[in-house]
């Protein structure tokens, strides 16, 4: 890492459900990996391990979401890449955590992970959107409870549209762009 990205780093990954968070965050980290200390912190595990008992109303979601921050600072701060794969719907909270890290002098990076919601639908194998659209499933994220998509990420990926590795690719070079030493071959 460079001195300038020494304190760590924060890769905040958003979007909806399905939308591939988990599956960029996996791929991120094998890249860096190799020569960075990296850690993956998912919305699905977290919740489950730090959050339980946490509901799904604004104020436990802003919760998770605060937790999931704290975690990733303290992971940054002793010169971890952090990757935090997790929905957070609340604009406000996002940029709450980013001001944080900021403020702690570590490197943020915000990727916005979108798909359209057709697509979303389609590659839900849980049929979760199927439930939620019919009114199966309360407060779930983009359907009956908001989504507030980040104005000004750092990085977009539209993962309906672009392969695994394109996407990886834009977060690497973001990551690079701030100073984070990639080992991988960016021109692509």
């Amino acid at each position: 890492m460079s001195a300038r990205a020494s304190r760590g780093v924060i890769v905040w990954l958003t979007g909806l459900s399905g939308a591939g968070k988990s599956t960029l965050s996996a791929a991120v980290r094998d890249a860096l990996t190799p020569s960075h200390p990296v850690e993956v912190l998912d919305g699905d595990e977290v919740r489950a391990y730090l959050s339980k008992g946490l509901g799904f109303s604004r104020e436990d979601r802003d919760t998770n979401v605060r937790r999931i921050g704290f975690v990733a600072r303290l992971l940054a701060r002793h010169g971890v890449v952090t990757i935090a794969a997790a929905i957070s719907p609340y604009a406000s909270v996002r940029d709450e955590v980013r001001a944080r890290a900021v403020a702690d002098g570590i490197v943020f990076v915000e990727v916005f992970v979108n798909a359209a919601l057709e697509s979303l639908v389609a590659r839900d194998v849980k049929g979760l959107y199927k439930r939620a659209i019919a009114g199966e499933v309360q407060h779930f994220t983009g359907i009956s409870d908001p989504y507030e998509p980040p104005l000004e990420p750092e990085v977009m990926v539209c993962t309906d549209r672009e392969s695994i590795q394109e996407s990886t690719l834009k977060i690497l070079k973001a990551l690079a762009d701030k100073g984070v030493a990639v080992n991988v071959e960016l021109s692509r």
